[in-house]
């Protein structure tokens, strides 16, 4: 029985750590997996993290945004200390909720969806006037978990415990696979992602990402594709299963595929 990816090349742009799972996932299915990170993860330095690590000790609410947030924070809190038991931990999507868990954090509160915007529908983060909130996540993140936590009467600090930056990285092996059709789909998951993939290849390659099929697991990412000027840009559910999920279905039906 022929695998739905079965010769089809995908480029995972996900940091090198993070992007393993996911090539994996697309290999499973019987793609191929170009894995060329476009964005890298560095560790905050710690002497910048005394404060929030002092205000994460008299939290009543953490939230995690990610599992990037899970792995450097719970370094930077495991180098002082441990997490206060009794602070409510909650993760933003089930990926985090797993870091967390990898890491030793046993009751963490998540919704099933994978953005601000499910983990604010939560019931738990209805009230929180007079609670003291600390939101784990890098340097610059979106506003509105702090923003609608505020509005909402909580006192929100941030342990910004890692940045994102471009990598230095060699794209002429990438390209050369690219120009002779040996790329047919690309994913991010995140709008920098894609800026940053597009920086690394140079304007000259401009015309391959551009009419690339791409794949985000955020309707958000998708819409920041399409203005960039993709011309085929596909939102899938969240996570990696997304991923591979809405890779599988857009091949399936531009070859017609059937697995009886």
């Amino acid at each position: 029985m022929t695998q739905p990816l079965a010769g089809r090349t995908v480029l995972v742009t996900r940091p090198a750590q993070q992007a393993v799972a996911l090539a994996q996932a697309i290999e499973a299915v019987g793609g191929e997996a170009f894995v060329f990170p476009a964005l890298a993860v560095e560790a905050v330095e710690a002497d910048r993290l005394a404060v929030p690590l002092a205000q994460l000790v008299e939290a009543d609410i953490a939230i995690f945004i990610s599992p990037n947030a899970a792995q450097f924070g719970m370094a930077a809190i495991h180098s002082g200390g441990s997490l206060p038991s009794s602070v409510k931990v909650f993760a933003v999507g089930p990926g985090t909720a797993r870091a967390l868990q990898e890491q030793g954090v046993s009751k963490v509160i998540t919704p099933d969806g994978q953005d601000s915007e499910a983990l604010l529908a939560l019931p738990q983060l209805a009230d929180v006037t007079g609670k003291r909130v600390v939101i784990v996540r890098g340097v610059g993140g979106r506003a509105l978990l702090a923003d609608t936590l505020a509005a909402r009467g909580a006192q929100v600090h941030f342990l910004e415990c890692y940045r994102r930056v471009r990598p230095l990285a060699d794209a002429a092996p990438l390209l050369a696979r690219w120009q002779t059709g040996g790329i047919d789909a690309v994913t991010v998951t995140s709008a920098e992602m894609l800026h940053n993939l597009a920086a690394l290849l140079g304007e000259a390659a401009r015309p391959l990402l551009l009419h690339t099929p791409l794949f985000a697991p955020h309707e958000k990412i998708a819409e920041a594709a399409r203005r960039f000027g993709i011309a085929h840009v596909v939102a899938t559910p969240g996570g990696d299963a997304g991923l591979v999920e809405g890779l599988v279905n857009w091949f399936r039906n531009e070859t017609g595929y059937n697995d009886d």
